[in-house]
C-alpha cells in the first residue's frame, strides 16, 4: 500500500497525456481530419473522465502519503510535475478544439507562470535554494483544475445529450470563464511571490 500514491501520481501523468491526445484528434477532426461523430462524442466524454479522474488523484496521492507516513523524494519530484502536465496538457489541448480567444490568453498566461516558476526552482536547486509549496499555489491549482474542468464539460455539452437551456448554458459559461479569469489572478500572483522568496534568498 505504500506505493499506491506515488501508483495514483503515475496515474495522473498517465492520463493527462492520454487526455491530450484525445483533445488533439477532436480538434484535427474539426480541421479536416476524418474522424467519425462516433469516435469524437467518444472522444469528448473520454476527455472529461480522465480529466476528471486525474484531478481527483491530485488529491488523493498526497493525502494518502501524509496520513500513512510514505511521503517519498519520488512523490515529491513526481507530483508537482504531473499537475504542470494535466494542467497544461488541458490548456493547450482545448486551445487547440478550438475555445475563444480569451481562453488563449489567460490559459496562456497560466502557461507563462508554471514554466517560469519551474525554470526559476531549475536555477535555484544548484544553490540549494528551495521554493516550497504554499498554500496559495495549492489554491490556484484547485482554481485551475475546477474552472478547465467546467470549461472542458461545457463547450462538449452536445456529446452529453442532455437538454438544457441555453440562456442556463450561456450563464454557466460566463461563471465557468469567471473562474478561470480568478485562477489566472492567483496564478500570477503565487508567481510573484516565488520571485519575491527567490530574490530574497539570493541576498541573504
Amino acid at each position: 500500500m505504500k506505493y499506491l500514491p506515488n501508483l495514483l501520481t503515475l496515474l495522473r501523468l498517465v492520463l493527462s497525456l492520454a487526455m491530450f491526445a484525445a483533445l488533439v484528434t477532436i480538434g484535427a477532426a474539426e480541421h479536416g481530419v476524418q474522424v467519425s461523430s462516433q469516435t469524437g462524442i467518444a472522444l469528448a466524454w473520454f476527455s472529461v473522465i480522465a480529466f476528471v479522474v486525474a484531478s481527483v488523484t491530485d488529491y488523493f496521492d498526497g493525502w494518502l502519503a501524509r496520513r500513512w507516513g510514505v511521503t517519498s523524494l519520488a512523490g515529491a519530484i513526481l507530483d508537482p510535475i504531473a499537475d504542470k502536465i494535466l494542467v497544461c496538457g488541458a490548456i493547450l489541448g482545448l486551445m487547440i478544439v478550438g475555445l475563444p480567444y480569451m481562453f488563449g490568453a489567460l490559459g496562456g498566461l497560466i502557461l507563462f507562470r508554471e514554466f517560469a516558476v519551474s525554470a526559476l526552482r531549475e536555477v535555484l536547486a544548484p544553490r540549494g535554494i528551495k521554493l516550497p509549496v504554499t498554500f496559495m499555489a495549492k489554491t490556484k491549482t484547485t482554481l485551475q483544475l475546477i474552472a478547465l474542468g467546467a470549461l472542458m464539460i461545457l463547450w462538449f455539452w452536445p456529446a452529453w445529450n442532455i437538454p438544457v437551456r441555453l440562456d442556463t448554458l450561456r450563464l454557466a459559461w460566463e461563471v465557468a470563464q469567471m473562474v478561470l479569469l480568478l485562477a489566472t489572478g492567483v496564478t500570477l500572483w503565487t508567481g510573484v511571490q516565488y520571485a519575491k522568496a527567490a530574490t530574497a534568498a539570493l541576498k541573504t
